[in-house]
């Protein structure tokens, strides 16, 4: 599926109105679900980490997936109600990422380096 395929999709499951408004309610709770979500799959790793040493099982894959999939919704909805394609989200990052690659700038700190 295309990323803006997805947007367009996942977009049925939204209960609130999408709006440019960043004091609106529904937005606010897409950037509270998205760091929800963020944690609940960090969390996930955490306890394979911890409690299984690194090794991840099928099960573990599974439900770590399910968290990555709820946290796509939410960037998909962020970028929906800012009114940017999701692929433009996607393209974006990768021309950030290849900039500092080819500046051998992919470690370090800054959103400017």
């Amino acid at each position: 599926m295309k990323f803006d395929e997805y947007q367009e999709k996942a977009a049925k499951y939204d209960l609130a109105e999408a709006t440019t408004d960043l004091k609106a309610v529904g937005f606010i709770e897409k950037v509270l679900g998205l760091v929800g979500e963020a944690g609940e799959t960090a969390d996930k790793i955490k306890k394979i980490l911890r409690d299984k040493d690194g090794h991840v099982s099928d099960e573990d894959k599974e439900l770590v997936v399910k968290e990555l999939g709820d946290t796509l919704w939410y960037i998909a909805s962020i970028a929906r109600y800012l009114d940017v394609p999701l692929s433009s989200v996607a393209d974006g990052n990768i021309e950030k990422l290849e900039s500092r690659y080819q500046r051998n700038q992919i470690h370090g700190e800054g959103d400017k380096r």
